[in-house]
């Protein structure tokens, strides 16, 4: 492996959400399948320290490592695609968190009284952020969010500009992922917003060496000749992006173009070709599935699907281990509160996943005393899971005015409350409870395997949480005594409370609900194991119901 680091920048231009995640992650799982440690890194230029407070409306899901570090959604997308990186907060961070740092340290005296300026302050803090996420690995894959000629991300560009000149040019090279449409009534890709975009990099003084053409079909020799004469990049590194029916198939269709190859001789970094015969099959059994699930997603960011991108993925994932498709009916709970639970009966399997806020719960309860009732499979997440088990404690043990602490702060009935030791906390991050903890699963429950132990097949295991709020200890033995079983559970080492970290009922065909957010550890090849059983149980239901309507068994 070559002495010195070398990075990998991805640039994006002509407009937002043009997939620089999905390509960076793309790009990161190619070469690390040529043998290169990878990392991957997530510069955002907003000026929020972390997107741990913004609406999901806002910027969709906010994704949690093991260290509890809050990071956007990009980092889902990397931990699926690189198998074997490990992130931690060191890998994502904002202009607000860079303007932090450099603010801190200035009112600390750290400057000696020098001007703190943007240049070469800012940039340098950026630097030292990047060479400091590199360390563990040979190779980092930098993602720049925003869009090039935005104004938020020039200090951004200006310090990988000078990156390049700092760790000589046969380390670094300039990715941009640019646009190239189809224009119907032309009948004609259309460059000019290509050209435009690599004119802004190059103002900015950074030349791309490579360049990603999003469009709906493939470009042909001539265009990709064009398109690097004007943007001064040899064709043969203009590469087409073209559209695909899953986001999987993106390494596949770039590693066919050679974009790794030419990346890596670029790089002067050699290995092994990349074996994709595992990922190949992975996206076949999406392209071919063997039978097709519906599972009804009971939410209220339900019109922003990125609210629940790592979740939608973890179902896919689900699917893939079952050789099924899982199609995902997204079903507003404010819909139900209203009674319309008709949108509940053309489902197989129901998912009410995590969130913040009275708005919808009652509905999300009706529709897990549907699943209850009806005995259609359930899987609860972390909000998911506390309103499971106020549903059960409503419906079950009695308790009819069951609620949690985040909704009726003077209820005397709140099976959901915050931590005692948290209560006087008035930082509402210092309440959270944020990234990994070990869970003790319970093996058996009268005899039998709980629905944990068979997924897991073992009795310790490690999540990652992102919540405030926990199943209150004051009432768990009488909501236990009715039937509801605590199948997992965190022993806090320092005061031995116990902390209720999965419930589920044994006589139903599968109903399970879970503190933690598992979402944020399944991959394509390696699915959850929660997700693998929950989508498991789903299609041994809906053979069930086949069978009986079509008057077998």
């Amino acid at each position: 492996m070559a002495k010195h680091k070398k990075y990998i920048f991805v640039t994006g231009g002509v407009l937002s959400s043009i997939g620089k995640g999905i390509a960076a992650a793309s790009i990161g799982m190619l070469l690390e399948q040529r043998g290169i440690k990878v990392t991957m890194v997530k510069m955002d230029p907003y000026l929020n320290v972390d997107p741990g407070t913004m609406s999901p409306f806002q910027h969709g899901e906010v994704f949690v490592l093991d260290d509890g570090a809050e990071t956007d959604l990009d980092l889902g997308h990397y931990s699926r695609f690189v198998q074997n990186a490990h992130f931690t907060r060191k890998n994502s961070f904002t202009t607000g968190r860079i303007y932090d740092a450099v603010i801190r340290r200035e009112r600390a005296g750290g400057y000696l009284g020098k001007t703190v300026q943007v240049i070469p302050h800012i940039t340098d803090e950026i630097k030292k952020h990047l060479r400091e996420a590199v360390e563990s690995a040979d190779l980092a894959i930098v993602e720049v969010g925003g869009t090039v000629g935005d104004i938020e991300s020039l200090p951004f560009l200006e310090a990988i500009r000078q990156m390049r000149t700092e760790e000589g040019a046969e380390n670094v090279v300039f990715v941009h992922l640019t646009l190239v449409p189809y224009i119907a009534a032309a009948g004609e890709l259309k460059t000019k917003p290509t050209q435009h975009s690599v004119k802004e990099l190059r103002e900015i003084g950074i030349q791309p060496d490579v360049l990603l053409c999003r469009s709906d079909r493939k470009l042909p020799k001539d265009v990709k000749d064009k398109i690097g004469l004007f943007c001064n990049v040899s064709g043969d590194h203009v590469f087409s992006a073209t559209d695909v029916s899953n986001i999987y198939e993106v390494p596949i269709y770039y590693h066919e173009e050679f974009l790794d190859e030419k990346i890596a001789e670029k790089l002067g970094i050699w290995g092994g070709r990349p074996d994709l015969s595992q990922w190949k099959n992975m996206v076949e059994k999406i392209r071919q599935p063997k039978r097709t699930v519906t599972i009804g997603i009971v939410g209220k960011y339900t019109d922003w699907r990125d609210s629940y991108k790592s979740l939608s993925e973890a179902l896919v994932h689900g699917g893939v281990s079952n050789d099924a498709k899982v199609n995902m009916v997204y079903i507003d709970s404010e819909e139900i509160e209203n009674g319309n639970t008709e949108l509940l009966k053309s489902v197989d399997g129901i998912l009410v996943p995590g969130g913040f806020g009275e708005r919808g719960i009652e509905g999300k309860i009706k529709a897990i005393e549907y699943a209850r009732t009806e005995n259609v499979p359930f899987f609860g997440i972390c909000l998911g899971m506390q309103l499971a088990v106020i549903e059960f404690a409503r419906n079950m043990a009695g308790l009819k005015s069951a609620n949690s602490a985040e909704f009726k702060t003077e209820s005397q009935e709140n099976v959901i409350d915050i931590m005692e030791s948290q209560k006087s906390v008035t930082d509402k991050g210092g309440t959270m409870r944020l990234g990994a903890y070990p869970c003790q699963i319970l093996s058996k429950y009268n005899g039998k395997p709980t629905r944990a132990y068979s997924a897991y097949g073992r009795e310790l295991i490690s999540e990652r949480h992102r919540h405030r709020f926990e199943v209150s200890n004051t009432f768990r033995k009488e909501i236990e005594e009715k039937g509801l079983v605590v199948s997992g559970k965190n022993i806090d080492k320092e005061t031995g409370v116990e902390l209720v970290e999965m419930v589920e009922l044994p006589n139903h065909p599968w109903f399970l609900g879970c503190q933690f957010h598992p979402e944020f550890l399944s991959k394509p090849l390696q699915p959850h194991p929660l997700f693998n059983a929950f989508i498991k149980a789903v299609c041994d239901g809906s053979k069930q119901v086949q069978r009986k309507l079509k008057g077998i068994g």
